[in-house]
């Protein structure tokens, strides 16, 4: 009994030093990022897309293709001398962590995402917090293996969870998505992790929503609508895991071909910034615009081809980042396009904002596999009036059960 009872005092002190340090990882990277994108397009105060539209067309095209190129280079550096493993799988067979290899790794995701690459910021963090969690807890040798993978899985989740501000968000990330359970030890883990990270996170994030709600009515009718959009967003997200599949190298690329291939990556991204300067980064520009209602039919249908088009080309220039914030940005793109078609053809004026973050729930359901944190993370991200979750929840519910009923006969005309 006194044996289990200083395993369970370890277990909890090391989850306080994971949290404490997951929201460090999330501070560093945070303040990493937005240098590099007041550097890029030269500007000092407000998002990034005030910083692309206010940049001038040199700069826009530039920018992009030389980040590319520093990222692709330290890549080289990095791959020729050092592996550098993928996060979940690395903790679900409980392999030693390559602390150094990851944080570099870390930070040229940063790199490669502050100057305009189309992927998302939130691996970085999650690596980081990772690589600091295991550097920290190493000493607390009566952990079992089990609790280790729970710790670092704890980590990943509390990262995500400070870069965003979303404290339950980054704990269901943990358990639905890394851990894929509801046991209690990792429950009670993944919410204090994640609470204490975006409490170490809140001097940047202010503890403020990363999206802005705008006040416009919406009615209890969006849950049709909701649903109606499932099968769009069932189809954005199968088309954007295919394309990502299809553009993940089969192995890491090592030579030198990444410098050039990142910047010729760059260069496109920026050239098309010309004219949609919501593409470059990690998707948060696409989400605001659909939040404001300030795109057009023509500029959702574009995005929402182009947005997975370049985030598959970043990945087969052998870059590395996220895939949260390009999935959510397709489906803000996929549900606007259906709400500014309906409005357009019957003439109605329904509430874009609210069918926007349901497209990007359903998609973010379709390539995570969670429809529960899909829902809560993009509740979360802009903290509507709260029975809007259920619309989310309904949208995510549908597109994943069409993904399931569709995988199922599948395999049945297979076997």
């Amino acid at each position: 009994m006194l044996g289990l009872a200083r395993r369970n005092l370890d277990f909890f002190c090391a989850i306080v030093i994971v949290g404490l340090l997951a929201g460090v990882a999330g501070l560093a990277t945070t303040v990493v990022l937005r240098f590099v994108e007041h550097l890029t397009y030269h500007y000092t105060f407000g998002p990034l897309l005030d910083g692309i539209t206010g940049s001038s067309p040199v700069r826009r095209a530039v920018g992009p293709m030389i980040g590319g190129a520093l990222a692709g280079l330290g890549w080289w550096l990095l791959r020729r001398r050092a592996d550098v493993p993928p996060l979940a799988a690395t903790i679900a067979r409980h392999e030693r962590i390559p602390r150094v290899s990851w944080s570099i790794d870390a930070l040229l995701q940063v790199l490669l995402v502050g100057s305009g690459a189309s992927l998302g910021r939130e691996g970085a963090p999650r690596q980081f917090a990772a690589a600091l969690g295991d550097s920290a807890t190493g000493w607390l040798k009566r952990l079992s293996p089990g609790d280790r993978e729970v710790l670092l899985a704890c980590a990943a989740g509390a990262g995500l969870g400070a870069v965003y501000a979303v404290p339950l968000g980054g704990a269901l990330f943990t358990l639905r998505v890394m851990l894929r359970t509801w046991h209690p030890r990792a429950v009670g883990a993944a919410l204090i992790s994640s609470s204490l990270a975006v409490a170490i996170g809140s001097p940047l994030t202010h503890d403020r929503p990363e999206l802005d709600w705008p006040s416009a009515d919406s009615t209890y009718l969006l849950t049709a609508h909701g649903l109606l959009l499932a099968p769009l967003a069932f189809a954005a997200g199968w088309a954007f895991n295919r394309i990502m599949a299809a553009a993940r190298p089969s192995r890491l690329i090592r030579s030198w071909v990444l410098v050039p291939a990142l910047a010729g990556a760059g260069l496109v991204t920026g050239v098309c910034s010309h004219w949609w300067p919501e593409l470059p980064g990690n998707g948060k520009s696409i989400l605001s615009v659909s939040l404001a209602s300030g795109m057009t039919l023509s500029a959702a249908a574009v995005i929402l081809v182009l947005k997975p088009v370049l985030t598959a080309l970043f990945l087969r220039a052998g870059g590395a980042g996220g895939m949260l914030t390009p999935s959510l940005a397709t489906g803000a793109a996929a549900g606007s396009l259906l709400i500014l078609a309906i409005n357009a053809v019957a003439g109605t004026h329904l509430h874009v904002a609210a069918v926007s973050l349901a497209g990007a729930a359903g998609v973010l359901a379709v390539t995570q596999g969670s429809p529960i944190w899909a829902a809560l993370f993009v509740w979360e991200l802009a903290r509507p009036p709260i029975w809007l979750l259920v619309v989310f929840c309904v949208t995510a519910a549908a597109a994943h059960g069409i993904q399931a009923l569709i995988g199922r006969r599948a395999g049945a005309t297979a076997g």
